[in-house]
């Protein structure tokens, strides 16, 4: 297992770039207390519940939601984070359920 990336609490840019070959997106979601990143419920669409989401990184190029994150193109989203645990997931339909995922720790 690898260790969480950790960042300071405040204004946060997760910018992303796709180096796969199919369309990610990166979703910012808070993890609770006793919850670990990739144990969140799978709907029938293959997705989990974006409820919560802080931000989004899905728009080819740009900021934001948007449909995608195209093959070799960079997305960011800014956020504003407490201290805390947050789990970075990309929601395409199956992409979390392959292990699409990871903790990031926000610190005092």
């Amino acid at each position: 297992m690898t260790q969480p990336a950790t960042v300071p609490a405040g204004v946060v840019t997760v910018r992303v770039v796709n180096a796969g070959a199919l369309t990610h997106e990166v979703i910012v979601l808070p993890l609770s207390a006793g919850q670990t990143a990739g144990e969140r419920a799978i709907g029938s669409d293959g997705r989990v519940s974006e409820a919560g989401s802080l931000g989004e990184a899905s728009r080819t190029c740009g900021s934001g939601a948007g449909d995608g994150i195209a093959s070799g193109a960079a997305a960011w989203t800014t956020v504003t984070l407490r201290p805390g645990r947050y789990e970075l997931l990309c929601n395409v339909p199956g992409h979390y359920a392959a292990g699409m995922y990871a903790e990031l720790d926000v610190t005092r």
